[in-house]
């Protein structure tokens, strides 16, 4: 995070109450990630990050600070696009290194694996699992 923070301000953002946000990033080891929630606010709905019905979309916009004025710069637009038969939404892969590692493979993406948010070899608790940091080292 300290080479990309020296050229922009990187944020996740998810409808979550911030203490859950937190609590999954400790879980994951993510110390550095900056965490906001929009859990009290219209940002999800407002940039394409969940449907008229509520459900959460993963989308990824990109804004500019012109001065004092911040505008909507890109939004991965592409998860709304149609895909083939078989194929999963890639409008934020060009940004995910975990594909990207897979992509420098014979093999490539393969399609009997789907990333997840928590893997049984490696969860909370587990054996060889990132270790657990407190709340005071979790710098948001």
């Amino acid at each position: 995070m300290e080479h990309v923070s020296q050229r922009l301000n990187l944020v996740a953002v998810a409808k979550a109450p911030l203490p859950r946000i937190l609590t999954f990033a400790r879980e994951r080891g993510w110390r550095r990630l900056r965490l906001l929630s929009s859990a009290a606010n219209s940002y999800n709905r407002d940039y394409l990050g969940e449907t008229a019905a509520g459900s959460q979309m993963p989308m990824l916009n990109v804004f500019h600070r012109d001065g004092e004025t911040i505008r909507h710069f890109w939004g991965s637009e592409l998860l709304y696009a149609p895909t083939d038969p078989g194929q999963d939404p890639r409008h934020v892969g060009t940004i995910e290194p975990l594909w990207n590692l897979f992509d420098l493979t014979p093999e490539g993406r393969g399609s009997d694996w789907d990333e997840q948010l928590s893997y049984s070899c490696c969860g909370p608790g587990v054996e060889g699992s990132p270790a657990q940091v407190t709340e005071s080292e979790l710098v948001v």
